[in-house]
């Protein structure tokens, strides 16, 4: 790794490590290699290109599609001390030839422009006389035609880089299938060998998908769980958004619209007013998001349906950019699928043809019962293994056994075809419940051997049945109007040929509540003053306040106390050029509030350079503290109530204190609090000698998905703690190690 990277990145970015693949991306540049970098958004891709323009000694071109994209990163590098500019149609005839003249002079290090512009005769005249060392094409899944974005001028870049052809070729984009990435490296005739994929997973996003039933209620409920936060509601229409945005406005929310039938000058004045937080909800269509670089927002609703995974995986992350928690909510209806599905229709064969290919795998995703990050990540060609994430709905919903719902799915077939299969989900559930409805009487459909037949399940029940018929193709539903219909493999569900299986169980709304937190036990109360400190500087400087310092490095310093220069600068995110800027403003505010509450510096845990976390997080030793409180107690209620956690969050802390720091004592209690019959908790402890303990999915299979993960997570720990032998306990030295680590 060269030395010089790492000491610009320490020394004007302020971090001390770099992130998944940042490295080894770094290395290639510089050793004059083409890349081709695939990292999702927010995980970095940006320093990938920034630090390799730094050492080289000549101009990088970057080509960017959006002009608010652009402005953010000349703002950001601006701030840092790092000579950038950019040039665009938004540019008057003064800014425009400074620009020129400091790029002619070479004090530019990096140079912004969308295509359009490159293709200028201007543009290449000035480029001509330039010596250009690396050409950087970002939003690289433009150039694809399997891609969601594809833009036909991004294709001529294939031919600007033979005008360059002694330049490193660096493509970067955060949505790219296998296909879209084969089709980029084809385009820019780039080797396999120098090819640079990162997870697409985004572990600090908590992923819901929630049935679309009372929207604007539920958007309200929503909402109300992020005060004084940022977030973004993603509508389709322009009509919508506006809606939305006088409703929220007339509740009081602190709100704006954005839509591309806004005046060019309405669009930026809302877009500056969210960025710097001036407003903290956005209302917004698709037009709105790829050039937003706000590291602090903290939930995003999709209020309809977009129209492709990649669309939702690019606006999805617009969230959590600072690395900390946020949310991200999908209302979802059958509703919404015909308004995405009108659209298509409109487009030619082959782009129809495309469009519902991804449309389905947006369906499939939604309509998943299985962690939501595994579809997801599977679409962008990448294997999920883990058995919970612990941060989607699926995964936190309580597992119910599979039921055989082969008779009620009989009795909704049957409803359909005696209804001329001319009617939605929604009908049929009130004759199969037996509604009173005048249009029930009317169309005399009381009279109807499937009326009152269906009591048996819930509304939400026989909804969730007929999405399971829709999904295995026993039933279609009309695109135009909504009426269900039989398909062929409904025959053999009516004879009794073929069953019909699935999770019967009324959906729970959760929503994880999200809030500015990190793993970091913070303060609060100076968190808030320097949140006010950084958008005064912000406002005096023109610039958003998350140029100044992001809300992962104010958390770091509500958190240290730093009341010197010395200790500033080793806050995650503090430079050297930031510290001569700002340092001051900031330590006079820490050291107040600390004189005031007689707070004093707290030492900041060294660091491995190799890994990417700032410092050991305290709850790093989170399981440890509830694993001696247990041992002490032996009470799960006592210990839930005093801790104010969920049962599960309790049992993954005490397994981890079990398998990885010391044992728990023998104790019957986590056997108590099983609901199984004997019977059934022997299978269990069989399958446990059979299969082990260390993932619990092929347990949950061995029992033929009849037990719930609850229970699983009970009777692992008590087969544990039985069985101490099979426990794996560190060492007593390691366990002292880890102890020591924790209270440091």
């Amino acid at each position: 790794m060269s030395e010089q990277a790492l000491q610009i990145l320490k020394s004007v970015f302020g971090y001390d490590a770099f992130r998944s693949h940042q490295q080894a991306i770094i290395d290639n540049i510089i050793k004059g290699n083409d890349t081709l970098a695939i990292m999702p958004t927010g995980g970095g891709k940006s320093i990938c290109y920034q630090i390799p323009a730094l050492i080289f000694p000549g101009l990088t071109l970057v080509i960017s599609p959006l002009i608010s994209l652009m402005e953010d990163q000349v703002d950001e590098l601006t701030a840092l001390g790092i000579p950038a500019t950019l040039l665009n149609s938004t540019l008057n005839a003064a800014e425009y030839n400074q620009a020129v003249r400091n790029v002619h002079k070479g004090t530019v290090k990096l140079l912004y422009m969308a295509p359009e512009t490159l293709m200028l005769d201007r543009t290449q005249q000035l480029l001509n006389t330039t010596n250009i060392d690396c050409l950087t094409i970002d939003e690289a899944h433009c150039i694809s035609e399997w891609g969601h974005d594809f833009r036909p001028e991004y294709r001529q870049l294939a031919d600007m880089r033979k005008r360059f052809p002694h330049a490193v070729c660096v493509a970067l984009t955060a949505t790219a299938t296998p296909q879209v990435q084969q089709d980029i490296k084809q385009t820019l005739h780039m080797s396999d060998s120098n090819e640079f994929i990162a997870s697409f997973n985004r572990n600090n996003l908590f992923l819901e998908v929630i049935e679309k039933k009372k929207p604007l209620t539920q958007m309200i409920q929503l909402i109300e769980k992020y005060p004084n936060q940022s977030g973004i509601i993603y509508c389709n229409s322009r009509k919508q958004v506006d809606q939305l945005a006088k409703i929220l406005s007339d509740s009081h929310y602190s709100v704006a619209a954005y839509h591309a039938g806004l005046s060019h000058e309405e669009r930026k004045a809302n877009q500056s007013a969210f960025v710097r937080d001036n407003i903290q909800i956005m209302v917004a269509t698709i037009a709105f998001g790829m050039g937003i670089n706000k590291s602090n927002v903290r939930f995003v609703l999709h209020f309809d349906m977009p129209k492709n995974i990649e669309s939702y995986y690019q606006q999805i992350g617009r969230a959590g950019r600072d690395g900390l928690p946020a949310c991200c909510h999908f209302l979802f209806s059958y509703g919404d699928i015909q308004k995405v599905q009108f659209f298509i229709n409109q487009k030619s064969p082959q782009e129809q043809r495309i469009a519902n290919l991804h449309l389905n795998a947006l369906i499939a995703f939604a309509e998943s019962e299985e962690c939501r990050r595994a579809p997801l990540l599977h679409y962008f060609g990448e294997d999920y293994v883990q058995e919970n994430c612990g941060l989607c709905d699926n995964c936190i919903s309580e597992k119910q056994p599979i039921t055989d719902v082969t008779i009620s799915a009989q009795k909704l077939l049957s409803c359909i075809y005696r209804t001329g299969q001319l009617f939605g989900s929604s009908y049929l559930i009130e004759i199969l419940r037996g509604s009173k409805s005048k249009k029930i009487r009317e169309r005399q459909h009381h009279q109807l051997p499937t009326y009152g037949i269906g009591t048996e399940l819930s509304k939400p029940q026989w909804q969730q049945l007929s999405r399971k018929l829709l999904q295995n193709h026993i039933i279609v539903q009309d695109l135009e109007f909504g009426s269900l219909k039989l398909t062929e493999n409904a025959r053999a569900v009516l004879k009794g040929e073929q069953k019909v299986t699935i999770r019967l169980t009324q959906r729970i709304e959760k929503t994880k509540k999200s809030q500015a937190s990190t793993n970091l036990s913070y303060n609060q109360a100076l968190f808030d003053i320097l949140r006010i400190c950084r958008k005064n500087l912000a406002d005096q400087e023109n610039v958003p306040p998350y140029i100044i310092f992001s809300d992962k490095t104010l958390i770091e310093m509500s958190t240290y106390f730093p009341q010197s220069r010395e200790s500033l600068i080793n806050i995650s995110g503090v430079g050297n050029v930031k510290l001569n800027q700002y340092g001051d403003a900031f330590l006079l505010e820490i050291t107040n509030f600390c004189q005031q509450h007689t707070l004093a510096e707290t030492i900041i845990p060294e660091i491995n350079s190799n890994k990417i976390s700032r410092s050991k997080s305290p709850t790093t030793a989170r399981h440890i503290e509830i694993g001696l409180l247990f041992t002490q107690l032996k009470n799960l209620d006592q210990l839930q109530t005093t801790l104010n956690i969920k049962r599960k969050t309790l049992l993954d802390h005490l397994y981890k204190y079990q398998t990885e720091v010391a044992e728990l004592p023998k104790t019957e209690v986590f056997l108590k609090k099983s609901r199984l019959s004997k019977q059934q908790q022997a299978k269990v402890i069989q399958a446990m000698e059979s299969n082990g303990t260390e993932r619990l999915r092929p347990i949950f299979e061995t029992l033929q998905q009849q037990v719930s993960y609850d229970e699983l997570h009970l009777l692992r720990l008590h087969y544990l703690t039985q069985n101490s032998s099979m426990s794996q306990g560190l060492t007593n030295q390691a366990t002292q190690h880890t102890l020591t680590d924790s209270c440091n």
